[in-house]
């Protein structure tokens, strides 16, 4: 008997570029936005900044969903067709159900033997570094269950944190504790937001001009990230100013220490939750 290949699928809020997708053979599947009466497929057809113009517009922010039994089943059915077995990384299952479609469509499929769906307990590329570690192990020959209790293990050493611009888009959409009392001040407070277990909480508040929020917020990092993977290191944003992304990769640069500092976009499904201007450096610590 063969070894089965791992195939290893993400949804769509990993924030994984087509670039990386593609590097490391992971399969993709969408969430969806709802822009008032109209849905979307995120990264198929919307952007994000057509969401901020909506948002702008109508003084509302997106709603978003996870894909319908039958999309889920279908993206499922498509992979088995290949004699593989399946890892999906899903969003956070505190923050979405995503993770529970999947699941039930996997059970529906009968193929609980073959599709093992894993709660990233992250979002953006808090899953995506999960994801490229298991696409490693999986060139590696590795089982998917051996492979899943690896990232199993790795899943409290990531670090994922990011500073948002403004508190609007995650007040209206509730995904974060502690941050409706935030918002509610008039300083122009930008919260470093932190995943931790699965579930978002507002760390340290910074104070001032965002550019230079974002600077001190990579600063305070710094031991952190000298205690990190050399592999990679994420900076993933919501549509910053170029100068902005520019001058925290020359201070990722200066640290001297990340084999791959890799810079992505967040999708449409994260843009919809934490809003223009957000920025965060993603790793996973020693």
């Amino acid at each position: 008997m063969s070894m089965k290949k791992v195939t290893i699928i993400t949804d769509s809020t990993s924030d994984l570029s087509k670039e990386l997708l593609e590097r490391y053979q992971i399969g993709r599947f969408s969430l969806h936005v709802h822009l008032g009466e109209k849905s979307y497929l995120d990264g198929v057809d919307i952007t994000p900044d057509e969401i901020y113009a909506w948002s702008d517009a109508n003084e509302a922010t997106p709603k978003t969903s996870t894909p319908s039994p039958a999309e889920a089943i279908e993206t499922l059915e498509k992979y088995l067709e290949e004699d593989n077995e399946i890892i999906c990384f899903c969003l956070s299952a505190q923050m979405s159900g995503c993770m529970n479609v999947m699941r039930l469509a996997a059970e529906s499929l009968e193929a609980e033997d073959r599709i093992f769906v894993v709660d990233s307990k992250n979002l953006s590329t808090g899953i995506g570094l999960q994801i490229i570690e298991a696409a490693i192990l999986a060139q590696q020959g590795m089982s998917a269950a051996e492979i899943v209790e690896k990232i199993t293990a790795l899943q409290p050493k990531v670090r994922a944190s990011f500073v948002v611009d403004t508190l609007t888009y995650l007040h209206r959409g509730g995904r974060c504790s502690g941050v409706a009392a935030l918002a509610g001040s008039v300083l122009k407070l930008h919260p470093s937001i932190v995943v931790e277990d699965g579930a978002m909480h507002p760390s340290k508040k910074y104070r001032g001009k965002m550019e230079r929020v974002i600077l001190e917020y990579v600063k305070d990092m710094t031991p952190a990230l000298l205690n990190a993977k050399k592999d990679r290191v994420f900076l993933t944003h919501s549509g910053c100013d170029q100068a902005v992304i520019d001058a925290v990769k020359e201070q990722l640069e200066a640290l001297n220490y990340f084999e791959e500092i890799l810079i992505t976009r967040a999708g449409c499904v994260i843009t919809s939750h934490c809003g223009p201007g957000t920025l965060g450096v993603l790793f996973i610590e020693n």
